[in-house]
C-alpha cells in the first residue's frame, strides 16, 4: 500500500497516516493479519518523525484496527469489532463534508453517487 501525506494539509500527519491505513483496511488493500512496516522503517521511508508513526499506530491499536507486540510488530487485526453504528465524531465530520459540498454547488445526486462509489470500493 502506498501512503501519501499532504504536508500542506491542516490534518496532522499522524491522523493522515491513520486515515490511510483505515481506508486500506476498508478497501481490502490491507488484509487481516498483514504485517505493517515497523515504526522506524515507515518513518524513514516517509521522511517523518518516528513519534508521528508511533502516535498513529497507538491510535489504530486503541481503535481496534491493529495489534502490536514486540516480537511481531504491528499487524492488521484478524477480527475488527463491528459496532454497526456511526460514531458522533464521524457524524460531525460527515455533516461538515455535506455542508461544504452543498455550499460548493454540488448536486445532491452527484454527492450520493460519490458516496455509493466509495461504499463499493471505488476511487476518484
Amino acid at each position: 500500500m502506498i501512503i501519501r501525506i499532504d504536508e500542506l494539509s491542516d490534518v496532522p500527519i499522524y491522523m493522515q497516516l491513520r486515515n490511510q491505513i483505515v481506508m486500506g483496511i476498508s478497501s481490502g488493500e490491507l488484509k487481516s493479519g498483514e504485517k505493517l512496516p515497523t515504526v522506524r522503517d515507515l518513518a524513514l521511508e516517509m521522511g517523518i518523525n518516528t513519534m508521528t508513526v508511533s502516535k498513529a499506530y497507538q491510535l489504530l491499536k486503541t481503535e481496534g484496527y491493529i495489534m502490536t507486540d514486540r516480537k511481531n510488530g504491528a499487524r492488521i487485526r484478524n477480527e475488527i469489532k463491528k459496532e454497526a453504528t456511526v460514531s458522533d465524531a464521524n457524524k460531525a465530520e460527515l455533516k461538515r463534508i455535506v455542508s461544504e459540498t452543498r455550499i460548493s454547488g454540488v448536486e445532491k445526486q452527484e454527492f450520493i453517487d460519490l458516496v455509493n462509489s466509495y461504499w463499493e470500493g471505488g476511487t476518484i
